[in-house]
């Protein structure tokens, strides 16, 4: 009796130790989500403003997929707005022309994720 007392007892302790455990990851995942926020972006000169549209292959959800490249596009500098329509397939941006242009953006879209998932085609400027 003593004994199932005992392995009760670390039985009980482990599950304690194991789930704050899980609870502190939660926190990490919490801190890095708020490192992803959009940043300010500088007020581009209207001059310097193109807009692009582009079709994007090999997405399969419009939050997974879309979203991220979403996000990642904005976060460019000199891109003042981006985005991705994931019904359509399409990315529309607006950048600094003299910060970015269709090959950095391509290249961003193409790196996302595994870097051989997402194929840019029909780049428009």
């Amino acid at each position: 009796m003593k004994i199932s007392k005992i392995l009760f007892a670390a039985a009980i302790a482990g599950l304690v130790f194991v789930g704050c455990k899980k609870a502190e990851d939660k926190s990490l995942e919490v801190v890095n989500a708020e490192k992803s926020a959009p940043k300010e972006h500088k007020p581009i000169a209207a001059e310097n403003l193109q807009k692009a549209s582009f079709t994007i292959d090999g997405m399969t959800c419009a939050m997974g997929c879309a979203k991220t490249i979403e996000e990642e596009l904005a976060n460019l500098d000199g891109v003042e707005k981006a985005t991705v329509d994931f019904d359509k397939k399409t990315a529309t941006v607006s950048f600094d022309k003299t910060i970015q242009n269709s090959e950095s953006l391509t290249k961003v879209v193409q790196e996302t994720g595994d870097g051989k998932t997402y194929k840019v085609s029909n780049f428009k400027s």
